[in-house]
């Protein structure tokens, strides 16, 4: 099934020592990208001249990463003079006019920007199916599966060995869900640790934050030693590890370690035999390890916080129309948008302050909760994802749903709020385990380590205490190292 290729880190070194050139990798995954990219449709942009001319100066930087071909997400991941399209047909002529924060560190840490990765409009689902630009489709399963979303191009151009690591971002799971669905390890870091702004500090309200889909563990710790930052006109900020993720991953766990576990759904919707073996496979390893587990509920109630969610993504949403229609000078319509995007904009516009308000309480309750829970255990395991990933055919929402969508004018507030829970059930059920963590602004890790019978891949989540990414690479790394991962394309240590 797997075969090796070479990750970030290596590339890297491969270039410092003379072994390869920058321009050749460049060329390479370009190459690759054009010649799969018509079955795929996982990139929607790419800079070749810009790309190959910035190769020719790679060794003139002494970063980690110098040299090394990366794709960025196009959504929520600008560049200047690139598109800024956020997946919306509204947008599609839009031009960044900035480069964004994080994507300018990821430019510091050597990496070479070859073009950007489709997405949903504007990120609303854990599939990538723009009207704009089209389905992507997976790596995996004859191409007839999604790789996930919202990060599913970036999940599809790594698993398909275009790059060694792609740049997604996470508001609900949306690095962790594709990496579930895609075989590839997915990180989330804990809110506040990697840059933001200077457009978008917030990003919906810290729930979003930036990163990377890899193979490697030692990437993922190496891209985080790279980033991490503290911003002192960010609103969220954490400390900075000065230990080194990298080296501190390589690290054994303490031999006083704890796991708790969970195979139910925080929402009480299905969770497929294959997830829970997934877990109860890990569970198995981790005694094998010596490592304690306890099998224990999440405190959390799952549908008030999915609940709260919704109430601020729509809050979001609509203070983000508020601004493209400044922008344009015009209102905008049902027909400007994808119709999911026109009943959460609809919702957002009758968000009441006092719901917006009540809705950050809930989630700093959580966070206090699950703080807590630390006090008992060190990492808490769930299924990342209930399924393996959803065919391209498959309904996300039902007709009837649909039809109540096309008339969610005629609703109050209260039935718009619960028209979204509605046409947002299947795609929760497909991943109701990845929300949790960002709004209570957790780290999480997905690990690809689940084989399903369909022979698709599935992961399972590690959740930590805030600011404690560095014991998620630990045990990503007990796993790695003990040949639990199962990829398209594994790396060689």
């Amino acid at each position: 099934m797997s075969k090796m290729a070479e990750d970030a880190t290596r590339l890297a070194a491969l270039i410092k020592r003379g072994k390869v050139s920058s321009t050749e990798l460049v060329a390479r995954s370009l190459a690759k990208i054009k010649a799969e990219n018509q079955t795929l449709n996982a990139v929607t942009h790419l800079r070749e001249t810009a790309a190959l001319k910035e190769a020719e100066n790679a060794l003139k930087t002494d970063a980690p990463f110098a040299g090394v071909p990366i794709l960025i997400k196009g959504l929520g991941q600008s560049l200047k003079g690139e598109p800024d399209t956020a997946s919306s047909k509204l947008l599609k002529a839009n031009v960044a006019t900035t480069t964004d924060n994080f994507v300018a560190g990821l430019q510091r840490a050597g990496f070479i920007i070859l073009g950007e990765t489709n997405a949903p409009e504007f990120g609303f689902k854990n599939v990538t199916d723009p009207e704009l630009y089209g389905p992507t489709k997976s790596a995996w399963g004859n191409h007839e599966v999604s790789p996930g979303g919202s990060s599913g191009g970036s999940a599809a151009a790594v698993s398909a060995d275009w790059v060694s690591l792609a740049a997604g971002n996470d508001g609900g799971g949306s690095i962790r869900i594709p990496a579930s669905f895609s075989g590839l390890i997915g990180l989330k870091p804990t809110r506040g640790r990697v840059p933001a702004g200077p457009g978008a500090w917030r990003g919906w309200q810290g729930a979003s934050i930036n990163f990377g889909l890899t193979r490697s563990v030692r990437d993922t710790a190496q891209l985080l030693d790279s980033l991490q930052t503290v911003q002192p006109a960010a609103p969220f900020q954490t400390p900075l590890y000065s230990q080194g993720f990298l080296q501190t991953s390589q690290q054994p766990l303490p031999t006083e370690f704890t796991v708790g576990y969970t195979l139910e759904s925080p929402v009480g919707t299905p969770v497929s035999k294959d997830a829970q073996h997934a877990v109860l496979d890990a569970v198995d390893f981790l005694k094998a390890n010596g490592i304690r587990t306890v099998e224990m509920q999440n405190p959390l109630d799952g549908v008030k916080m999915m609940e709260s969610y919704y109430i601020v993504n729509s809050g979001e949403t609509a203070a983000m129309f508020d601004g493209i229609q400044a922008s344009l000078g015009r209102a905008v319509t049902m027909d400007d948008m994808e119709l999911m995007t026109w009943v959460i904009y609809q919702a957002g516009l009758l968000t009441r302050a006092q719901d917006y308000s009540h809705a950050f309480e809930l989630w700093d309750a959580a966070s206090y909760q699950m703080d807590q829970l630390y006090s008992q255990i060190d990492l808490f395991l769930t299924p990342t994802t209930a399924t393996t990933a959803p065919r391209l055919d498959y309904e996300l929402v039902s007709p009837e749903v649909t039809e109540q969508m096309r008339h969610v004018t005629d609703l109050n507030r209260q039935e718009r709020l619960d028209l979204i829970y509605r046409f947002f059930e299947r795609s929760l059920a497909l991943s109701p385990f990845t929300q949790q963590a960002n709004l209570t602004g957790q780290p999480a890790i997905s690990l690809p380590t689940g084989m399903a019978t369909n022979g698709l891949p599935l992961g399972i989540q590690f959740l930590a205490r805030k600011g404690d990414e560095a014991t998620l690479l630990q045990m990503g790394r007990l796993f790695e190292m003990n040949g639990m991962f199962k990829m398209l394309h594994e790396t060689e240590q």
